[in-house]
């Protein structure tokens, strides 16, 4: 009988995260001995995951920066003690620890996902160095979309050769099967029982997700819908204060915040429109809500990001608006609220789109095939 692949996910600064709850999940236990390494500044509710459910887990934690040469050794210390045959790391300082370390000791395997895409460009041109390190270090690199595949060979300057997509995975059913005694739950919870429209956005509060674009038109909105409710979760991000200042223009009943909501997939079924439209082509490197809206059965407004620009067809499975233009989102959702039947035709299109190309076995597959290679 042949030895399990022992591989080991590095991740940093992520609390939930049902995308590794799934890697841990489907991915082949008979084939892969799994461990996961998280880097946080609190303890996660991944970490507590993935102990309950016996998946191997250390989690080293650090307060500033400069904490974060203590977390290299340590991960050092830990990659040497267990030698895995691969690695795969997640988000900026687990790239940048779990690549180093794995390079210095001479793991063979040495992947990364990318999963940003022109942030450090824009916003933290720091960051671009450490981008090219770990490009230069991975032997293989997975990129979220082709968005990210451009990005990395364009910008980065990327070897194509290492670059490979592979798209998020979903499980459809999450998302489709959700029981009407935990959408009434969550309606009271947020007060949107005796509301409508109910205008749903998923979004952090950073610049580029173009919220500062839905305001104005969920403004126009509440003119031929008086009733109708915007609602903002996962709202916090450096961007707050901005949006804090348009959303005094709406009436307090009409508006809620929701800083977090562990039961996401309820959630969607909360709303009568998704609205997601970040400001140009390239700011999403992937933009999960694209696909978990359509999983969920919600129609969307959007703008085309990230894995939009593959998978979002205007009028077939969504509504599509130009980028940073609050007229157009008017218009669409009024256009959805008005037109039964082409809210049911991207609703029914958007089911399809999200289950023939984003099932999570799907992604495994790929994944599993990389860890074998």
């Amino acid at each position: 009988m042949n030895e399990r692949i022992k591989s080991t996910y590095i991740v940093s600064n992520i609390n939930k995260s049902l995308s590794f709850e799934w890697i841990d999940q489907y991915l082949d236990k008979g084939q892969f001995d799994l461990k996961f390494i998280l880097i946080n500044q609190k303890q996660s509710e991944l970490f507590r995951y993935l102990r309950s459910k016996g998946c191997p887990v250390e989690e080293y934690l650090y307060q500033n920066k400069s904490g974060l040469l203590i977390i290299f050794l340590k991960v050092l210390f830990s990659l040497v003690k267990k030698r895995p045959d691969v690695i795969h790391t997640h988000l900026l300082e687990a790239n940048v620890i779990g690549l180093t370390s794995a390079w210095i000791i001479g793991i063979k395997k040495r992947i990364f996902t990318r999963h940003h895409a022109l942030v450090h460009y824009d916003d933290y041109p720091r960051g671009i160095i450490w981008d090219k390190w770990c490009n230069l270090i991975a032997t293989d690199i997975i990129a979220v979309s082709n968005t990210v595949k451009k990005i990395l060979i364009e910008k980065d300057r990327a070897d194509p050769k290492k670059i490979s997509v592979i798209h998020h995975g979903f499980d459809i059913d999450y998302f489709r099967n959700v029981s009407p005694k935990k959408i009434n739950h969550l309606k009271r919870k947020h007060t949107l029982e005796q509301v409508s429209p109910v205008i749903g956005v998923i979004a952090r509060h950073v610049q580029w997700k173009g919220i500062q674009y839905i305001i104005p038109a969920f403004e126009k909105l509440l003119k031929k819908y008086p009733n109708a409710k915007l609602v903002l979760a996962n709202a916090q991000g450096d961007y707050s204060s901005k949006i804090d200042k348009l959303l005094k223009g709406i009436p307090n009943n009409n508006y809620c915040k929701i800083i977090f909501e562990e039961d996401i997939s309820t959630l969607y079924h909360c709303f009568d429109i998704y609205v997601h439209v970040p400001i140009d082509d390239q700011s999403e490197a992937f933009g999960q809500g694209y696909i978990e809206s359509l999983a969920s059965g919600v129609p969307s407004v959007v703008t085309l990001s990230g894995i939009a620009n593959d998978a979002i067809q205007h009028g077939h499975n969504a509504l599509v608006v130009a980028h940073q233009n609050s007229d157009e989102i008017f218009h669409a959702v009024m256009k959805v609220l008005e037109n039964p039947g082409i809210a049911q035709k991207i609703v029914q299109n958007g089911y399809k789109t999200a289950s023939q190309n984003f099932q999570v076995g799907k992604m495994i597959s790929s994944l599993e095939k990389m860890y074998e290679n």
